[in-house]
């Protein structure tokens, strides 16, 4: 059987020709063979590999890890589907949530309803023992150094007032929209309209940590935005692309003003 050449599998699941060639490189997707005319071919088999690597970026794991899962003694497709869709759909319900507050917030802000102040909350993850896990990946990935921050991001969210919160949380919001703009419009991470942009999300960042990151954090931090599930989910579920678009922004604006 022919299968399919690397250009019609790059067609199909709208992953690069280029990004395909590296997968086997990596001994991630090899094609199911090798034609005389050094074509790759790939098969069905191969195929539904594809999409359980796409599945596993989309929750955030490293290229490394994922050749790990999935060539794993034992490895299930079907459980492993299963799985992903129970995430996902734990992931939407938190999101589907999240936009109802925005709705009702909308409407109590246009006197078209009342909103009570815990109402402006919901949806909203507090839970201890997340919070404890996130921090926790903070500290793997830039190591103890960050416990203080961590300290000093802790008192600053217990004397936050409501206003200041409603404050801060305007700006994040305000900074998304433009970036989701800046996104659909291709226009590159790159430019003085997006790294504007970087400088007041930077700002933001030291209102909860105390201090202005440097640039290998700020930098670490946008790579979190992609390799951390929940922070992809988040950022993903506001606009497609948009956490590896944060990411090189933020990466940019690290070399470039924060050296």
């Amino acid at each position: 059987m022919r299968g399919h050449t690397v250009s019609e599998v790059a067609k199909l699941s709208g992953v690069s020709v280029r990004t395909l060639h590296h997968y086997d490189e990596l001994g991630l997707l090899k094609p199911a063979h090798v034609g005389a005319n050094g074509y790759r071919y790939y098969g069905k088999d191969e195929l539904l590999r594809l999409q359980q690597i796409l599945f596993h970026r989309e929750l955030g794991f490293p290229l490394e890890e994922i050749a790990k899962v999935l060539d794993a003694a034992g490895f299930d497709r079907v459980a492993a589907l299963k799985a992903h869709r129970e995430t996902l759909v734990a992931q939407s319900w938190r999101y589907r949530r999240l936009v109802r507050t925005i709705d009702e917030t909308l409407a109590a802000l246009e006197g078209e309803t009342t909103m009570d102040e815990k109402g402006i909350y919901a949806g909203f993850d507090n839970d201890p023992e997340r919070q404890a896990a996130r921090e926790a990946r903070l500290v793997e990935r830039f190591g103890d150094g960050v416990r203080p921050a961590i300290e000093r991001s802790r008192e600053i969210v217990a004397k936050t007032s409501k206003a200041d919160f409603r404050a801060r949380k305007a700006e994040q919001d305000a900074i998304e929209a433009a970036l989701v703009a800046g996104l659909a419009g291709g226009t590159p991470a790159d430019t003085a309209h997006v790294q504007a942009l970087m400088r007041r999300h930077h700002a933001w960042v030291a209102t909860w940590w105390g201090v202005a990151p440097d640039g290998p954090r700020f930098a670490g931090l946008g790579r979190m935005y992609v390799e951390d599930p929940e922070f992809r989910a988040r950022y993903e579920a506001v606009a497609p692309g948009l956490a590896d678009y944060l990411a090189e922004a933020m990466r940019l604006f690290a070399e470039r003003e924060l050296a």
